[in-house]
C-alpha cells in the first residue's frame, strides 16, 4: 500500500533557484571536463575532435571554436522547426570559455598513466555535468537537439542520425588534426552508461512550463559536449 501511494504521489515542484543553480554548475563543470580530456591527450569525443581540428587549422582557441560550432549547429534547428530552451543557448555560450580557462591552468602530463588519469577524471566529471545540466530541464544541448529534431522532422531513427553525424565530424576533425586515440574509444563505450546513472539521479521533476514546447532528447548516450562533447 505504501509503495503504491508513493508511486502515485506527484513530485514536489523544484525551487527555481535549485533548477538554475544545477543548470549553471553543470555547464561550468562540463567545460572543465572537456578541458581535462583535452589535456589528457589520449583521444577525444567526436565533436571535440571536430572543434580541435578546426581550432588548429584556423588558429583560434578551441573554446571559441566550440562556441562558433555550437552557433552553427543551433542555426540548423531553424529548418527543423525546433525551438531552443534557455539551457540550449547557455550551453553554447558558457562551455567554450570554460574550456579555454581550464586549458590555461591544466597542462598535459608527460607520463602516459598521468594523462589517462586526467582524461578519465574529465570523463567522469563530464557524466556528472551532463546529468546536472540536462536534468535541470531547460532544454537539450544543440547537438542532441539537432539529432532529435531530425528524427521529429523526417522520421529518421535517432541512432542513425547520431551515428552519421558523429562519424562525419570525427573523420573531419581527425583529418584536420584533431586528437583521435584510445580515449575516443573509451568515451564511446563508457559515456552512455555513465550518463544513464547520473541523469537518473539528477533529473529534476516538473520542468518549467515554458520549456514543454522545446525539443527534448530521448537519448542521453551523448552529452555533447559536445557533448558532448564540446558542448552537448
Amino acid at each position: 500500500m505504501t509503495s503504491t501511494t508513493a508511486a502515485t504521489t506527484p513530485a514536489r515542484p523544484v525551487h527555481p533557484v535549485r533548477r538554475w543553480s544545477q543548470l549553471l554548475v553543470g555547464l561550468v563543470l562540463y567545460g572543465v571536463a572537456i578541458g581535462l580530456m583535452i589535456s589528457g591527450n589520449v583521444g577525444l569525443d567526436p565533436w571535440t575532435v571536430f572543434a580541435q581540428g578546426w581550432s588548429r587549422t584556423v588558429g583560434i582557441p578551441i573554446g571559441i571554436m566550440t562556441v562558433l560550432i555550437g552557433i552553427g549547429v543551433l542555426l540548423l534547428w531553424i529548418p527543423l522547426k525546433q525551438r531552443p530552451g534557455i539551457g540550449t543557448v547557455l550551453n553554447v555560450i558558457v562551455i567554450g570559455p570554460v574550456i579555454d580557462l581550464t586549458l590555461l591552468v591544466v597542462d598535459t602530463p608527460d607520463a602516459l598513466i598521468a594523462r589517462w588519469v586526467v582524461f578519465l577524471g574529465g570523463l567522469a566529471l563530464l557524466a556528472l555535468a551532463t546529468g546536472l545540466y540536462f536534468g535541470a530541464g531547460f532544454g537539450p544541448g544543440p547537438r542532441d537537439g539537432l539529432m532529435t529534431g531530425a528524427h521529429a522532422r523526417f522520421g529518421w531513427p535517432v541512432w542513425a542520425v547520431r551515428t552519421g553525424v558523429e562519424v562525419t565530424v570525427l573523420a573531419t576533425g581527425w583529418m584536420l588534426g584533431g586528437t583521435v586515440g584510445l580515449g575516443t574509444v573509451a568515451f564511446a563505450l563508457l559515456i552512455g552508461p555513465m550518463v544513464g546513472v547520473t541523469l537518473a539521479r539528477l533529473r529534476l521533476p516538473e520542468a518549467p512550463r515554458r520549456q514543454r514546447g522545446s525539443v527534448r532528447s530521448t537519448d542521453a548516450s551523448h552529452p555533447v559536449p559536445g557533448g558532448t562533447g564540446g558542448g552537448a
